[in-house]
């Protein structure tokens, strides 16, 4: 189990370098700057900016003492922010991304799985299509469309919620509809899939005969088992949602991660691009690592062992 734990700790470590070279690699490498739009500033101007950021340092420079920063877990000045850093940046969006991820992961739980186990259970009748429908409306719905399709009947023709912004619980309700859409439809359809796939295995036949009753043989037999894909989709789905959707984000004006990153791009502000996504691909690994430390506790025939030990 240790030498597990240290083998993926290595492995995400690397990763995470490689995620971090090739980042930084690109953006380096593509034409224009942060300031390369600043055409009305002189010369003497600009060049004291680029001394002061050290562009003007060789590239190798650059990368590395970008990595001895953030060693010491500084990821650097704005570029476009004034007086803010990308620590600052993460700390401030990644709470308000974090509470509409919440919410928007707790609706596709809530809705999804049931919906999933309710359709397998009624299969080939009207909760099944009427579930399956809706899970295909779901997915072909993009989360664009569905947002503005809310704020224009939810906000203005109706007008029952705020139309933008953050701050209010009435506020969080359609950004998280919106955001909840596409996995509540995918935690459906998986979870359906899966139990159909378990009802039909000999150990259920046997609860059944041993006299177990419906109720019963499904929730211990059938729900435990057809939920382990489900947890491997909610790793991804928790590090993706939390650290914030962008199309979201920028629809309903809401101050997260994902809408400093959108700008941060257009701005070609370096150290909030790469910021964001190292804090990004480190939150998934993360979140995929605990999702594999979890199947112990949910499958007891999934053991995590190095392959010498075995």
């Amino acid at each position: 189990m240790a030498r597990y734990i240290l083998r993926r700790l290595a492995t995400m470590l690397a990763a995470l370098w490689l995620i971090i070279t090739l980042t930084f690699t690109i953006m380096h490498i593509a034409p224009g700057g942060p300031f390369a739009s600043e055409k009305k500033l002189p010369p003497a101007i600009l060049d004291n900016i680029n001394a002061r950021y050290h562009f003007n340092d060789p590239l190798w420079k650059q990368y590395t003492d970008y990595l001895g920063n953030l060693l010491q877990g500084d990821l650097g000045p704005s570029f476009k922010y004034e007086n803010r850093t990308v620590n600052g940046i993460i700390k401030d969006g990644f709470p308000v991304s974090a509470t509409l991820g919440c919410l928007a992961i707790s609706l596709a739980i809530l809705v999804g799985l049931p919906a999933g186990i309710i359709s397998a259970l009624r299969r080939n009748r009207w909760p099944d299509y009427l579930s399956m429908f809706l899970a295909n409306l779901g997915f072909s719905v993009p989360g664009f469309i569905l947002a503005g399709l809310l704020m224009y009947v939810l906000a203005y023709r109706l007008d029952l919620l705020p139309p933008a912004m953050w701050g209010t619980p009435r506020q969080a309700v359609m950004p998280a509809l919106a955001l909840s859409a596409l996995p509540m439809a995918f935690l459906a359809r998986l979870m359906r899939s899966s139990m159909l796939e378990v009802l039909g295995q000999d150990y259920m036949r046997t609860a059944r005969a041993k006299g177990l009753s419906e109720r019963l043989a499904v929730w211990r037999h059938a729900v435990r088992n057809a939920i382990t894909p489900v947890i491997s989709y909610l790793g991804t789905l928790v590090a993706t949602i939390f650290t914030g959707s962008f199309v979201v984000e920028n629809i309903f004006a809401i101050p997260g991660l994902g809408r400093y990153y959108v700008a941060s791009i257009g701005d070609r502000d370096y150290t909030v691009i790469l910021g964001v996504t190292i804090f990004y691909a480190a939150f998934l690994m993360l979140m995929n690592f605990l999702v594999d430390l979890a199947y112990m506790f949910i499958d007891p025939r999934v053991r995590l062992v190095d392959r010498k030990e075995v």
